[in-house]
């Protein structure tokens, strides 16, 4: 693992850090996209020891509230994608906001969200993403048939991949909370059992998910990007070197994740952007 395994979108902006303390936070980010899916807690460690290095850069503010979702830190997620949208502008991640306020039992403000400016300058995979959100929040509020409409349409019918499997499912949901089970079975009889548990899988783990913190974060809007909050020890010496050699994966995470380097200095990082 190295700088280089980077995206090139993302190394860009690290460009304001020095060249060390880019490759290291570099790195981390990397760790952050390969464990997302299947270590979510180790990923969040990497994200936060980006954090603590370079805070005030926009994909590391971006790969923590991306691994605080994924870990069931719904309110440090808002705040965190929040704080994305301050410094660059994008509202990219503006269903996984929604969903957010869903994970904290606040369907009216993920509806809300929804309902925003900022909504209709999505492309249009993130817009069938949050129509998803939306339609998980009408069932929330014991709304199905409210739920079943939002997913309707042409345009949504017309999907294909996984999207249109998320979608098909959604909508089954939300058609059997409405006493509708044969239209919800003639949705799903569109895709394969194996397509459809895949979705579901996914779904069941999020299910699983523990939520950290509740308590309501509206307020972190007016925060100073100076102060750069991070639950756990300090990981300000935390570095990746010894990640290839597969050591990450089997740190003590126990409030950081403490994998030694050798040193950051083997490689430059602002050659390869």
């Amino acid at each position: 693992m190295s700088f280089s395994d980077l995206d090139r979108a993302a190394r860009g902006p690290l460009r304001t850090l020095s060249k060390d303390n880019a490759w290291q936070v570099g790195r981390h980010l990397v760790m952050v996209g390969r464990l997302l899916d299947t270590d979510p807690e180790l990923a969040y460690e990497h994200a936060q020891a980006a954090v603590r290095r370079g805070g005030r850069v926009d994909v590391v503010r971006e790969a923590a509230g991306l691994a605080a979702y994924r870990t069931g830190r719904y309110a440090e997620a808002l705040r965190e994608l929040r704080t994305v949208r301050r410094l660059n502008g994008s509202s990219e991640h503006l269903a996984v906001m929604a969903d957010c306020e869903r994970g904290l039992g606040r369907p009216e403000r993920a509806i809300a969200l929804a309902q925003s400016p900022e909504a209709d300058q999505l492309d249009a995979e993130t817009r069938v993403e949050l129509a998803i959100v939306v339609s998980g929040a009408r069932l929330d509020l014991q709304e199905p048939e409210a739920a079943v409409a939002v997913l309707a349409g042409p345009a949504l019918q017309r999907l294909s991949g996984p999207i249109a499997v998320r979608v098909a499912v959604a909508r089954a949901a939300a058609l059997e909370a409405a006493g509708r089970e044969q239209d919800a079975q003639q949705e799903l009889a569109r895709f394969s059992a194996a397509e459809i548990a895949a979705v579901e899988g996914a779904d069941d783990e999020d299910d699983d998910v523990v939520v950290f913190d509740v308590e309501d974060e509206e307020s972190a809007d007016d925060e100073d990007l100076d102060d750069v909050r991070v639950e756990g020890e300090d990981l300000d010496d935390v570095e990746v070197d010894d990640v290839d050699r597969g050591e990450a994966a089997e740190a003590d995470v126990d409030g950081a994740a403490d994998v030694e380097a050798p040193g950051a200095d083997t490689e430059d990082g602002r050659e390869e952007r």
